[in-house]
């Protein structure tokens, strides 16, 4: 366990020390969160912008360490050898993967800590189910997580920099993270809804409204997309 442990806390250090990292964890969801609020931006069934928002911004923040902070420190590891080398120490390959979850779930308390003051500050009051979103942010965890794995493990460390990024820009626009999907011009929509981020986004609005619901509909689309990205990532992820 000392392994175990240990090598989550340098997990979570190396993201922090990143410059990248930090700026993809940490200040992208939060600088949007207060840029968006400030300007009020808001479907108009929302009598306070915040209370779409900040579902939105706790979305994004399992997107950026799951699926491009993730991805692209695994990716140069293996680059490097490093993958290889500690999955050859008594901290194996099981509890490897296994600490670099850990390091992502500690980093989205921070980012959700940091994201609540922040709407807080503008105006948000707690509603729904503090209960039904952490399951949701777990399974969005799981679903980005694996997408991110599976990208570090199959492709060039050059190539999965390009394609995080590029995917969290899509992610952001069409995917119902800026914006609802059913706002969007009709072929964007069907493309937007049927990216993972609508239905983490949509799912973490129902359960933080005031009048909650259980979004089944959303919570097996992640299900689905998760058991996908783990069955492709377990056949095509490499160590070196």
């Amino acid at each position: 366990m000392h392994a175990f442990f240990a090598q989550t806390r340098m997990e979570v250090r190396l993201t922090l020390r990143s410059g990248e990292g930090l700026l993809v964890t940490l200040v992208i969801p939060t600088a949007l969160l207060v840029f968006f609020a400030l300007l009020g931006l808001a479907p108009n069934q929302y009598a306070r912008p915040i209370d779409f928002l900040l579902p939105s911004m706790l979305a994004l923040a399992v997107i950026s360490i799951g699926l491009v902070s993730l991805s692209i420190r695994t990716a140069y590891e293996r680059h490097y050898g490093v993958l290889k080398r500690l999955g050859a120490t008594p901290l194996g390959r099981g509890r490897l993967i296994v600490a670099k979850i850990a390091s992502v779930i500690t980093i989205e308390l921070l980012q959700t800590a940091l994201l609540v003051a922040v709407a807080l500050a503008f105006g948000w009051r707690p509603t729904g189910s503090a209960l039904f979103a952490v399951l949701v942010l777990l399974l969005g965890t799981a679903t980005f997580a694996s997408l991110g794995l599976l990208i570090a493990g199959a492709i060039r460390a050059e190539t999965t920099l390009a394609l995080s990024n590029g995917l969290y820009l899509l992610l952001i626009l069409l995917g119902g993270i800026a914006w609802p999907v059913e706002h969007l011009p009709g072929p964007l929509a069907l493309v937007g809804l049927l990216l993972p981020s609508n239905a983490l986004a949509s799912a973490l609005r129902s359960v933080l409204s005031p009048v909650p619901a259980f979004p089944l509909a959303q919570l097996a689309a992640l299900v689905l997309w998760t058991v996908l990205f783990l069955a492709i990532a377990r056949r095509t992820f490499r160590w070196e």
